[in-house]
């Protein structure tokens, strides 16, 4: 049992959904796309509010999911191991959401009627996630400084708003969703440590 809480279950779970999921767009062409899509139409008009939840798991391309499996596979399986599966699972999808609602919210206030789709807004959430237990947690992880963090987050948005055809609000949504998520996470625990001393 002690074995399996060490493993990054639900990053490798998260994986492999996404790349079935792209294997499946691949397959059916269109269809899930069709249906996943984050746009406003669908979901301000038509009221489809799945897509907020669905299009975490939709990639425009090969290069789009590998990069983000990448890194939710490896900086995933480290937060994982620290906050526990089910945290972890938790803090994946509030930050997926957050990005995404705030990904609408600008495309709302900007007529913007595109469309997109991807993990990256979990993927943020991640950094949002890192650095909240730097600051909150009280616990020292091997080879995470503050600098390094910071370093790596600022890379991460420099990179998408340097980029074409990115959804940069999907990614400062994450981030700050992961961060505020884990920050209320770190706060619980160390209350629920005092309180049992």
């Amino acid at each position: 049992m002690r074995q399996i809480k060490s493993q990054p279950v639900v990053s490798t779970v998260l994986v492999a959904i996404n790349v079935l999921v792209f294997l499946l767009c691949n397959f059916f062409g269109e269809i899930l796309y069709n249906i996943g899509i984050l746009d406003t139409y669908h979901v301000m008009i038509e009221k489809e509010y799945g897509r907020i939840l669905w299009a975490m798991f939709l990639h425009s391309g090969i290069s789009h999911l590998f990069n983000n499996m990448l890194i939710l596979f490896f900086l995933g399986a480290m937060i994982e191991k620290e906050v526990g599966h089910v945290r972890y699972g938790i803090l994946y999808f509030l930050s997926g959401i957050g990005g995404n609602i705030l990904s609408l919210w600008t495309k709302t206030i900007n007529n913007d009627l595109s469309g997109s789709v991807g993990a990256s807004g979990a993927i943020f959430g991640l950094d949002g996630a890192l650095l909240a237990m730097v600051f909150f947690s009280g616990r020292q992880m091997e080879n995470v400084t503050l600098p390094r963090v910071l370093l790596m987050i600022f890379y991460s948005l420099y990179t998408g708003f340097a980029g074409q055809n990115i959804d940069n609000a999907a990614h400062v949504g994450g981030l700050l969703a992961g961060f505020v998520s884990t920050g209320i996470m770190c706060f619980l625990q160390r209350r629920r440590r005092k309180s049992s001393k």
